[in-house]
């Protein structure tokens, strides 16, 4: 799983982007690429990554100015685990970086087997504080809690009555630790059949389940639509 994920690898220089990429594929992950800040916000921000090396030093929207507006946008959090890149690498900018939200910070030019052993490290770190479930099988994601053998679903401590098709549903959600689920592996393990968008009844079933879930502080419900993808599911206060 964390061998596959998907990176948004985001630097503007192109020869050192074609390096690390072919490399990090090499060691099994799949890798998106952005030469500018703009473009790589308005692509994180479709939730199909599961982390992103960022470099600080870029002309128009900085690597700064990306990990504000994505922890600013999340209660202080950027969305998915970062691993910043600079050719400072100076304390200041390690420590203003970590402190702004990013998880880990290398100094450029940086070993690329360092960079990959990193990146698990953060996508390790980042699965187990969204989704955990103990011996007795719960799965925990943020507030809410499912409970897989006594069927119970419970919000910020708060008993939610469910179908046993919205209950499945929420189950491959939540072991997912809020990555993408696309809507035909949701159809499959939820509903047992493919996915058939004139059938509607998944969608049907997401509808409820967002209704009984409700919405966060800023309005969000904990169900995403990934249009066109699926859904995933994610924490309270990120965008």
């Amino acid at each position: 799983m964390i061998r596959s994920a998907r990176v948004l690898l985001v630097d503007d220089d192109k020869t050192f982007v074609r390096m690390v990429s072919r490399f990090l594929e090499s060691e099994g992950f799949q890798i998106d690429v952005a030469h500018r800040g703009d473009i790589a916000l308005d692509r994180i921000r479709d939730g199909l990554f599961d982390a992103m090396v960022l470099d600080l030093m870029m002309p128009g929207l900085s690597g700064h100015e990306v990990l504000r507006r994505l922890s600013a946008n999340a209660a202080g959090r950027p969305i998915v685990p970062i691993v910043l890149l600079s050719a400072k690498g100076d304390d200041v900018e390690r420590i203003v970086g970590l402190e702004s939200g990013a998880d880990d910070f290398l100094a450029k030019p940086c070993a690329l087997r360092e960079l990959a052993a990193r990146l698990r490290a953060v996508l390790r770190r980042s699965a187990r504080a969204k989704t955990s479930e103990d011996s007795r099988g719960v799965l925990r994601f943020d507030d809410l809690t499912l409970d897989t053998r006594a069927r119970r679903v419970c919000l910020c401590n708060r008993s939610i009555s469910v179908t046993d098709t919205e209950f499945a549903i929420l189950k491959t959600l939540m072991a997912r630790g809020g990555g993408l689920v696309t809507k035909d592996d949701l159809s499959i393990q939820a509903l047992g059949r493919p996915y058939l968008p004139t059938a509607r009844s998944l969608d049907v079933h997401i509808g409820n389940l967002r209704q009984k879930l409700g919405t966060d502080a800023a309005g969000f419900s904990p169900i995403r639509t990934i249009r066109g993808r699926g859904y995933l599911l994610a924490t309270a206060g990120s965008a």
